[in-house]
């Protein structure tokens, strides 16, 4: 998702000043609405949500479960065996935002939500659509700003206009938690001590973010260096096996399990610095991505694992709870499973 906040665009402007004016708390608080159209509806009236994208479905699933009406993504069955309950029957609902957007607003207005919400880094664009939707439907659209550090006061904010502050504190401090740790690694490793990484997409691996893409944002979050930052800034991009060698990284990570498997014995990848030091690592992706896909509150357990596997020394990793123990408080309290230790494990093994 190519999301830049632009509030030097008059529309963008506008609607963070309106917003600005129900959400600002007290002086430095961290303000996560973006763009606001239509009257919001008394959080303790909002009974029915609809997401318009995948960050905005699992954030609203996360804090009110009851109230989101359905998936914007299409969830198989493994990923739903890792949600609870409220979460795992829910429908396929489409999405309003980004590319591949697949419901006609005929479709919104018979699902009769009491508010449609989106999540993610916001530029003209998503501003101008979050606005159309609104005029178009005279439905309530919220915005909502959505890095990984701003995790935290996004759970609160929404967890107030949706009716569950209480829920939404609760979270926010398991994300605020998750975001220090970071911030204490990063201060202690010096830019030209963090190792240099590369984040593999797809079958080949041979997909990844520029500088700046929200979907390879954990790198640096996690005290690393992007390797594909030399390419430039944007969003995702292709690149050549002989860029990669050229960039030579210290460290590959993926999400995608085939492809870590043969690049750990893949004679053209042979010649890296990760592979010769064994430092290929894949991610878990169920229900969702623990680095990317989507990139929204699901990564928030991603963080500590990113950290152990490029700084497994550091003591700030030293004193905390058992990673195992970390991932089965976190899928209770954002996905309301209730996972067998047996049940962690094996989605730590990626099986």
């Amino acid at each position: 998702m190519r999301r830049r906040l632009l509030l030097q665009w008059p529309l963008a402007l506008a609607a963070a000043q309106v917003c600005a004016q129900g959400t600002q708390r007290a002086q430095g608080a961290q303000v996560v609405v973006v763009a606001q159209f239509g009257a919001l509806p008394a959080p303790e009236r909002v009974r029915k949500v609809f997401a318009a994208g995948p960050p905005a479905g699992v954030l609203v699933a996360a804090l009110a479960p009851g109230k989101l009406i359905g998936w914007p993504q299409t969830l198989g069955g493994d990923a739903r065996a890792f949600l609870g309950p409220q979460l795992r029957g829910l429908p396929h609902t489409g999405r309003l935002s980004g590319r591949g957007s697949t419901v006609p607003l005929e479709a919104l207005l018979q699902l009769a939500p009491d508010l449609v919400l989106d999540a993610g880094t916001a530029d003209a664009t998503y501003v101008s659509g979050v606005r159309r939707v609104s005029e178009q439907t005279g439905l309530p659209t919220v915005l909502i700003q959505g890095r990984i550090a701003d995790h935290a006061a996004q759970l609160r904010e929404v967890g107030r206009l949706l009716g569950v502050a209480e829920h939404g504190e609760r979270l926010a401090a398991q994300a605020q938690a998750a975001i220090d740790l970071a911030a204490q690694v990063r201060a202690s490793v010096a830019p030209h001590q963090r190792p240099r990484v590369y984040y593999g997409r797809g079958a080949d691996g041979l997909e990844t973010g520029l500088a700046g893409s929200i979907n390879v944002e954990l790198l640096d979050f996690c005290a690393g260096r992007n390797v594909a930052a030399d390419a430039g800034q944007g969003s995702l991009t292709r690149v050549s096996l002989e860029q990669l060698l050229a960039w030579n990284p210290e460290v590959i990570v993926t999400q995608d399990a085939a492809f870590a498997r043969r690049v750990r014995t893949d004679p053209l990848w042979r010649g890296i610095a990760a592979v010769q030091a064994q430092r290929v690592h894949c991610a878990p992706t169920l229900p969702f991505g623990w680095l990317d896909g989507p990139p929204g509150v699901n990564r928030l357990i991603g963080v500590r694992w990113l950290l152990e596997r490029l700084h497994p020394a550091h003591p700030a990793l030293r004193t905390l709870e058992p990673f195992n123990e970390a991932v089965r408080r976190f899928y209770q309290s954002f996905y309301g499973a209730s996972l067998a230790p047996q049940e962690v494990q094996r989605l730590l093994d990626g099986i």
